[in-house]
């Protein structure tokens, strides 16, 4: 399983610095076309996206990363309705943070 990365270029630089191979960098109009292709790839285990720039996407891809149990689509920079707790627990089935 591979971390992928989707957004404007700036996003995705640190990222690759950081060792991320599938660090796409799209504009806003072909982003759409980027995520949809990392949602196909199998080897992607986590896809991370730029809250705003997620805002941006139409309501169908929004709603279809909310429900696929993998990739786990975790959006950075701003306030999400699901912790990263949820987000695991819902793709594995396991709660992993679980103290008992």
């Amino acid at each position: 399983m591979e971390i992928a990365v989707a957004g404007s270029e700036e996003f995705v630089l640190g990222f690759r610095l950081a060792g991320i191979r599938k660090a796409v960098g799209a504009a806003p109009e072909e982003l759409e076309r980027a995520v949809d292709a990392l949602l196909e790839d199998e080897d992607v285990g986590i896809l991370v996206l730029r809250s705003d720039e997620m805002a941006g996407l139409s309501a169908g891809l929004r709603r279809r990363l909310e429900v696929v149990p993998q990739p786990v689509v975790i959006a950075v920079g701003g306030a999400e309705e699901e912790d990263l707790r949820t987000k695991v627990k819902r793709a594995i089935g396991v709660d992993l943070f679980r103290t008992t």
